[in-house]
């Protein structure tokens, strides 16, 4: 038991409970109803994450390794549970969780893990023969499942990252150049037909909003607008803990969840800006040093698979906050309020650990 504990990657843990740490006294800084309502649940949510990775650690990740038939019964439970919640209620326009008396969570947070195990598993075994343009075509079809299912709810956000993991992991593995241009050229003429045959007008005007947010500042743009309102006020040190305006007095929409970013420039301005960044930073340099030291195919690209998801919705999550991208819904990692991505992220951290105590 000594022995497991001390081959833990106790920075990255650390790492970790910091972030959420930030995110916790964030909604804590907010005030009520974020203080006593979200506050008290998004600790128990870090908690319960945090007890799910050490328990991860103990768990032999070769398993999936090893054993295809149980990634292909995740894969489609996966693909069901995205089909299945199509019915459920909606929520701010989206079909995306599912209901158990108060409590619901979110599938393809979860999901979003299965289908880095899933890549890693078929590509670890066909790096060689990654030339092959059949390869890309197959698991371009296991992921384009998953992806049609979440537009369905609708859900942008989260079809951007399942389509950035395959790219992330394709590339990883060794696609051609000369496929890959191909592949991009496919992908954005996929989006023009998106966007003339697949997108709702509400969809089409949070891009239209990101172009120009000041054209209607009071509607489409509202969003936006405060949010930068918010960052600009914060300064360097930021108007401290339940002294911001923006987000205390509601005028940012969502400050404790998609809009928690602005909240926290609010709060801590650029030095609390700076302090999130480098622990990412960090966070980062923690998992790549873990899926360079690994043995094989499969941990490594499972290592990436989770940058990639990160990354990507960090990168997304402040681009739109600060204007810089359109609004997706998308949520900063171990930060934002929400149990499905806050546990999500432990899970694959704790799959993480499993694979560095087994190095």
């Amino acid at each position: 038991m000594f022995t497991h504990f001390r081959k833990l990657d106790w920075p990255l843990i650390i790492i970790a409970l910091l972030l959420s740490g930030v995110g916790l006294l964030t909604i804590y800084g907010i005030g009520p109803p974020e203080s006593s309502i979200f506050f008290p649940k998004q600790a128990v949510f870090i908690g319960i994450g945090f007890l799910i990775m050490i328990a991860l650690s103990f768990f032999d990740y070769r398993i999936f390794k090893n054993h295809s038939s149980i990634l292909i019964i995740l894969y489609l439970l996966s693909l069901a549970s995205l089909f299945l919640v199509l019915s459920s209620k909606e929520i701010r326009g989206a079909s995306s969780w599912f209901h158990i008396g108060s409590f619901r969570f979110e599938p393809i947070e979860f999901i979003k893990i299965v289908v880095i195990l899933f890549l890693a598993k078929y590509f670890s075994f066909r790096h060689i023969e990654m030339y092959r343009v059949r390869h890309l075509i197959i698991s371009g079809f296991y992921i384009g499942l998953f992806v049609i299912a979440v537009i369905l709810q609708p859900d942008f956000g989260s079809a951007l990252i399942l389509v950035g993991i395959w790219l992330g992991l394709i590339i990883v593995a060794g696609i051609k150049t000369r496929h890959l241009i191909a592949l991009s050229l496919i992908l954005i003429l996929l989006f023009i037909g998106s966007w003339f045959g697949v997108l709702k007008d509400n969809q089409k005007q949070r891009i239209l909003t990101f172009l120009n947010p000041q054209e209607d500042p009071y509607g489409s743009g509202y969003h936006i607008s405060q949010s930068l309102i918010a960052i600009g006020s914060g300064g360097l040190f930021g108007q401290g803990l339940g002294l911001n305006s923006q987000a205390g007095l509601k005028f940012l929409p969502e400050q404790h969840t998609d809009f928690i970013f602005a909240a926290l420039s609010e709060q801590r301005g650029l030095m609390g800006v700076s302090f999130l960044l480098i622990l990412y930073a960090l966070l980062f340099w923690r998992i790549i040093k873990i899926a360079l030291a690994s043995s094989n195919n499969f941990s490594r690209l499972f290592a990436v698979g989770l940058v990639i998801i990160i990354f990507i919705q960090v990168i997304v999550n402040i681009g739109m906050n600060m204007a810089i991208l359109p609004i997706t819904g998308l949520t900063l990692p171990l930060v934002s309020y929400g149990g499905s991505s806050l546990i999500s992220i432990f899970i694959g951290l704790g799959i993480l650990q499993s694979i560095k105590v087994r190095i």
